[in-house]
């Protein structure tokens, strides 16, 4: 939040800021052209490109390293290289895909992404079609990024963190000391672990011809595809990780078509509720 609200001081009435001005330079850009959109994981800001839009996406250097910013970058140029139906990032002109700009509040490691075709769909529009379509979507990056995993961090990175930060708060630490514990005997077998996208919810994809093309990657890291599957259905679930009344037929749909693309076993499935409380845990 500090971050943030460093950032959001910087933004005029106009919505530029000489940080993004800085930043976006490295694209060619001029200063006044990136305006702020919003911020969260990262500082994303608009860009024009003749008629359409860009998004230049950056994260400060206090907050995290070049690395992981790096691998998302090289893991979405090559899904769209191989077909996946994901937005693809923009090279500066240097020719890297990502960049490191000394700016007025610091190193800001920078990327710039075209944008996914299409409008976005709320979950109370949402057909039991697209709902197949999504499952599937998600399906196909989890096969197409099999060992796409160089530089990537582990999911749930934030747990072990938990019990000094809310040391106060004893249920909390013990239930997530107890779902770390489960969570740490599941296996990890190629089948079962490997590259996800971490927020493959609504959100963070755009709808085309009924079929979804995803953004976002902020969240990208090694994971159980089960709980990347957890993560992405949450809207579609009740607080256990399970379906809620009046998602049911949309839930199963997301499977059937997450089926038809890679196998899942029940045993992963079973996983679901588990993998809702640790997301919950590492989200507060």
């Amino acid at each position: 939040m500090t971050e943030i609200d460093r950032l959001k001081q910087t933004v005029s009435e106009a919505w530029d800021s000489p940080v993004a001005d800085q930043v976006a330079a490295h694209w060619g850009y001029p200063a006044g052209t990136a305006k702020w959109w919003r911020s969260s994981a990262s500082h994303v800001f608009v860009l024009p490109d003749n008629g359409r839009r860009r998004y230049l996406r950056f994260v400060p250097g206090s907050y995290r390293g070049p690395k992981p910013l790096t691998a998302v970058a090289e893991l979405m140029a090559r899904l769209g290289d191989g077909g996946s139906a994901v937005v693809r990032p923009v090279a500066a002109e240097s020719g890297a895909l990502t960049v490191t700009v000394a700016t007025g509040l610091g190193a800001m490691h920078a990327m710039v992404v075209e944008p996914a075709p299409g409008e976005e769909v709320d979950v109370s529009e949402l057909t039991e079609s697209q709902a197949s379509y999504w499952g599937q979507a998600l399906a196909r990056l989890h096969r197409d990024a099999a060992g796409l995993d160089a530089g990537l961090p582990e999911s749930f990175g934030e747990l072990p963190g938990i019990g000094e930060l809310f040391a106060d708060d004893t249920a909390l630490v013990e239930a997530t000391a107890r779902l770390a514990e489960v969570m740490s005997g599941l296996p990890r077998g190629q089948d079962r672990w490997g590259v996800v996208h971490g927020d493959f919810e609504l959100d963070n994809m755009a709808w085309e011809d009924g079929r979804p093309v995803a953004y976002d990657f902020d969240e990208a890291a090694l994971s159980w595809y089960a709980a990347d599957i957890a993560y992405a259905v949450r809207d579609l679930t009740d607080h256990t990780g399970r379906p809620a009344t009046g998602h049911r037929a949309r839930f199963d749909a997301f499977l059937d078509g997450y089926r038809s693309m890679r196998p899942i076993d029940d045993e992963d499935l079973g996983c679901l509720p588990l993998f809702a409380g640790l997301h919950a845990a590492a989200s507060i």
